[in-house]
């Protein structure tokens, strides 16, 4: 092997060994679980009272997972037929879907939209708006919140 053919092996080596590093740079970490894989059925979901009330009742929250009070969480929302919220807001932002009903959420002042069954909503945190459950049955929404729940009355 002469000494120009020897240089250029080292140079391609070195350019693939480079390149392998950026390649692992680059690569994205391992994704974070955050715990087991779970089932819950229907039947099992426990609701309590959440104090939020109305003149149609109060609603009630049943934990899917994590723990409204403290963080991170994933709840089914039960609303009495004809709920109708106070004006109110949440700290953090949240995102709905409509399981059983038809309801509504909306800035102050707008006219309700129906959401039927599948329909989705996100909820900006800290703007005010009303919630609403439009249907002569009881509806159910189930949340996802990077945060604690919270009820804040508009002033």
């Amino acid at each position: 092997m002469t000494r120009t053919t020897a240089f250029r092996t080292t140079i391609v080596a070195f350019a693939i060994g480079l390149s392998g590093l950026a390649m692992a740079q680059d690569a994205p970490a391992h994704p974070v679980h955050e715990g087991p894989s779970v089932s819950i059925a229907a039947k099992d979901v426990t609701f309590v009272k959440t104090g939020v009330k109305a003149a149609a009742g109060e609603l009630e929250a049943g934990p899917a997972y994590g723990n409204l009070q403290t963080g991170r969480h994933g709840t089914f929302i039960h609303m009495p037929a004809g709920f109708v919220s106070a004006v109110h807001t949440h700290t953090e932002d949240y995102y709905a879907v409509v399981v059983k009903g038809v309801g509504a959420n909306d800035p102050v002042g707008a006219t309700p939209k129906p959401l039927t069954v599948g329909s989705y909503w996100f909820q900006r945190g800290e703007e005010p708006h009303v919630t609403r459950c439009l249907s002569k049955t009881d509806c159910l929404f189930f949340i996802v919140q990077p945060g604690t729940f919270d009820y804040v009355p508009a002033k």
